[in-house]
């Protein structure tokens, strides 16, 4: 995966004029590319969409705990009973020393085997265990858009072999897409924005960007120009501005981001 500053992908756009009477593909997908790169930083790069995979790590029960290795107190590992020291768990034919039989939770009487994703998920797109791809809902499911549950009694692996590839024995991936979905004013926004664009690049009737007024036919119009529209994070475009000011009312840069300093729970592949 080649690292961008900009978002993954060109957003589904809405069309309110045409987009295919004079121009090409070509011209149109670059519209809408520098459109979306626009709209993306003026709403504060909160909507995007990126897909990647990683190798995860099975969530064991003292991941949140001020113990460490120990296990905290009161760690539930299986319905009414409780694991302060490590307890053995036979999984895959084989005996190890966990530090609890599976994560309990204070919704559940059972234990749950999970593994902690990047948050927040929009999809998954595979789960692949010993190269094989699982289903939805019926091998896993997601819940609180970050938290990877195994289904069917079964559970995540404890380790896997990350010299091998996805496809082999002895590994566990997860391909997904990570962010927040654009909506619909978005999409309506970036199709206005990529219109315009087109229409700079075919036409030869555009205002230069300095102008304050323009005089055509007798009538004059006073407007604001594209260096204070930009200074205010506003394009002068009804739905693009609309959009702006209704998800970004604040003008941030970028979204708040939050360190997780005990470290993650998976690994990013192929960054």
């Amino acid at each position: 995966m080649t690292a961008t500053r900009g978002p993954c992908s060109p957003w589904d756009a809405i069309y309110c004029c045409d987009l295919t009477s004079i121009d090409s593909p070509i011209t149109t997908g670059q519209a809408l590319q520098v459109a979306t790169e626009i709209l993306y930083n003026l709403s504060g790069q909160i909507f995007d969409a990126c897909e990647f995979t990683i190798r995860p790590c099975r969530r064991e029960c003292n991941d949140d705990a001020f113990w460490g290795g120990f296990g905290g107190w009161g760690t539930t590992w299986s319905y009414g009973g409780f694991g302060f020291w490590p307890m053995p768990a036979l999984i895959g034919g084989n005996w190890f020393n966990l530090t609890c039989g599976g994560c309990g939770d204070t919704c559940s009487c059972t234990a749950l085997s999970e593994a902690l994703l990047p948050s927040p998920v929009s999809s998954i797109v595979s789960v692949k265990l010993d190269g094989v791809t699982l289903t939805d809902q019926v091998d896993y499911r997601v819940d609180d858009f970050r938290k990877l549950v195994r289904l069917g009694g079964e559970s995540w692996p404890v380790c896997q072999d990350l010299t091998l590839a996805d496809t082999e024995p002895n590994t566990w991936s997860v391909t997904l897409a990570v962010g927040e979905a654009v909506p619909s004013l978005g999409q309506l926004a970036v199709g206005e924005l990529a219109c315009e664009i087109r229409r700079s690049c075919v036409t030869d009737c555009g205002i230069p960007r300095t102008a304050s007024s323009v005089t055509r036919q007798g009538v004059t119009i006073d407007m604001v120009t594209i260096t204070e529209l930009l200074r205010n994070g506003l394009t002068g475009l009804r739905w693009a501005d609309q959009f702006v000011a209704t998800y970004n009312p604040r003008r941030l840069m970028a979204p708040p981001l939050v360190f997780d300093v005990d470290g993650e729970n998976y690994r990013r592949t192929n960054t």
